[in-house]
């Protein structure tokens, strides 16, 4: 029995409301490099399910570059430290380098991949310029009063770097090694980006005031202002294109124009969102034009997190890839015969994706969704999928037509799980009692008085309700009356999981314990379930009921035997910052989601 990872299902890049994000491509033009949360993913830009995950920081990262070598890639984070990684094989780091004491808002490396500058907001100086391969000091960057957004550096000999700032300055820097040679004044507000184009003759700077300037490379002299009026709201982003005679930006207007350096015009002009309509999450607030493509390729992000494919002289996108951007907290996967199941999983801040099992890719629900958190979620045997959050409220989901049916409904408190009885009833846990919903309508409610209920789980004429006094409730699902109290859990129980024949009952706990219950008896069939060493958050059966897989706050995933409850295999680190869900949805095929906001699939092998 062993369990081997298949393939990570990328979340989208990280991103701040009035604050760019960069993003970057490997000179080939093949992968994506961006940051979110405390890891670094590097994603393939034609097959976006194919992507790897570096997960070396300890705090949440900002920005990640590619060396123009293609193997390294330096990344920052929001203590001020700056990593150095090999991005071509088993992601070994090279370096580490604390550069400035708060946020790294962006980095470039030199033509040569050896020297990196670093910028940010710091609070004795506000960048610095290192080696790539050991961190040593190869100039300084001075001449600001506050935070740097941008920096861009010459890929050609002499060597030049320039930077922006909020102090709405930009300076240019004479290296290497890199010092101060002039500050120019062009900008009214804060600038977000700065890029020199690839031969190196020309330099482009954009801001929060709308405007966008050119200089020279060599020289640092302006050339003029581009494009006056154009952009109708903050420029976040500029990415120049592989002739250098052209260069894409992006705003939060909604808009990405395309650029003709030489005429000073924009060209070509795409507005994400409906006509007519200010959408807040269709603000471009990254954009990158990958070098080494043929096809004209350009990538914008939007503040949701959303990756728009569009292609030069094409007025429609060629695809958008969605995905999670927050910590994935729920996962369900539809309970259907018919078909391959479809997975969702449902995040901190209410959203809610669809994810195609055979293709790796997301989509978001149509309708009215969850506001907050969405603590669980549960399948139900109608090709129907429950979902409870922190806005208090049940949500029911269509499986086959991925669309919220009917309205929210509200729960009695702060839902604490979901699940779904053979009828088709959803029965919801609350900090205060258990409730039962037939299409969206109350049923019943049973209120407790001495315990709160912390997990719950249905099978057949059986729910099961965890509490925190260490007590497991066995109710009726018609009356919810209690039918039969345990009281050997010998702590919280965190997750509970019928078997699919409902002859068994999984019971993992606050301890990291998982005890495995004989339904008929009560008694405790399997002890031995106990190699997590935090909190147990998700346990799921395959469906011939043999074996189980369980997540916990201990970052691990673990395959369990029934006939062999000593055997287990696991996966330690499946997830940075905890596993929150597992799910399997195949013969052999596992999949879990956690704090880092990733979908990971793994394949069991040698169940039989």
């Amino acid at each position: 029995m062993s369990i081997k990872p298949e393939s990570i299902w990328a979340p989208c890049p990280s991103t701040i409301r009035g604050q760019p994000t960069p993003i970057s491509a490997d000179p080939k033009g093949e992968r994506l490099a961006y940051a979110n949360n405390k890891s670094v993913f590097l994603r393939s830009i034609d097959n976006p399910a194919i992507s790897t995950q570096y997960s070396g920081h300890t705090t949440a990262t900002t920005v990640a570059r590619f060396s123009p070598s293609g193997y390294y890639v330096a990344s920052g984070d929001v203590s001020g430290t700056v990593r150095v990684w090999d991005c071509v094989g088993e992601g070994a780091t090279k370096g580490e380098y604390h550069i400035i004491g708060g946020r790294i808002n962006d980095l470039a490396w030199d033509g040569d991949s050896a020297r990196i500058i670093a910028v940010g907001d710091g609070k004795e100086k506000y960048g610095h310029c290192i080696t790539a391969d050991s961190g040593n000091s190869v100039g300084e960057i001075s001449g600001h009063s506050a935070q740097i957004n941008s920096v861009s550096i010459r890929q050609q000999r002499p060597l030049r770097a320039m930077t922006g700032s909020d102090d709405t300055s930009l300076v240019f820097y004479h290296g290497a090694p890199f010092k101060f040679n002039t500050s120019i004044r062009k900008h009214q507000r804060f600038i977000y980006g700065v890029a020199f184009s690839p031969d190196g003759s020309s330099v482009v700077s954009v801001g929060a005031d709308k405007q966008i300037f050119l200089y020279d490379g060599k020289t640092g002299e302006p050339k003029g202002e581009v494009g006056t009026g154009e952009h109708k709201g903050s420029i976040f982003g500029v990415s120049w294109s592989k002739n250098s005679r052209k260069f894409v930006t992006s705003s939060a207007d909604q808009t990405v124009k395309i650029w003709d350096a030489e005429a000073g015009k924009a060209i070509e002009t795409w507005r994400m969102g409906e006509e007519g309509r200010v959408s807040i999450p269709d603000h471009q607030v990254g954009v990158v034009w990958p070098q080494g493509r043929s096809d004209g390729l350009i990538i914008s992000l939007n503040l949701c997190g959303d990756l728009t494919y569009l292609s030069e002289g094409s007025p429609s996108p060629r695809k958008v890839v969605h995905g999670q951007q927050k910590n994935i907290t729920a996962i369900a996967a539809s309970d259907t015969k018919d078909s391959a199941p479809t997975l969702f999983t449902g995040s901190s801040d209410g959203r809610i994706c669809n994810w195609n099992i055979s293709t790796g890719t997301a989509d978001y629900l149509d309708g009215e969704g969850h506001t907050n958190y969405v603590s669980a979620m549960a399948a139900a045997p109608d090709n129907r999928i429950y979902s409870v959050g922190w806005d208090d409220s049940l949500r029911s989901i269509d499986a086959s037509a991925t669309v919220f049916t009917g309205h929210a409904t509200s729960t009695d408190g702060q839902p604490k799980g979901v699940t779904a009885t053979s009828n088709g009833l959803a029965v919801v846990a609350t900090h205060k009692g258990v409730q039962t919903f037939n299409d969206g309508q109350k049923q019943k409610e049973v209120r407790f008085n001495n315990a709160s209920p912390t997990a719950i789980a249905a099978k057949d004429d059986l729910i099961a309700v965890a509490c925190d006094d260490g007590s497991l409730l066995i109710l009726d699902p018609t009356s919810l009356d209690t039918k039969r109290k345990v009281d050997s859990l010998g702590s919280t129980g965190s997750t509970l999981s019928f078997s699919p024949t409902g002859e068994i009952l999984a019971a993992g706990c606050s301890n990291g314990k998982i005890s495995v219950f004989n339904t008929k008896t009560w008694e405790i069939a399997i002890s031995r379930w106990s190699s997590h060493t935090a909190r147990v958050t998700s346990i799921s059966w395959n469906k011939d009921g043999t074996h189980a897989v369980s997540g916990g706050l201990d970052t691990n995933v673990f395959v369990w035997s029934v006939k062999k409850p000593g055997m287990r295999v696991g996966k330690a680190n499946a997830h940075k910052d905890g596993v929150n869900g597992v799910a399997w949805v195949g013969d052999g095929t596992i999949v879990s989601v956690g704090g880092d906001a990733a979908v990971k699939v793994w394949r069991a092998e040698g169940l039989s």
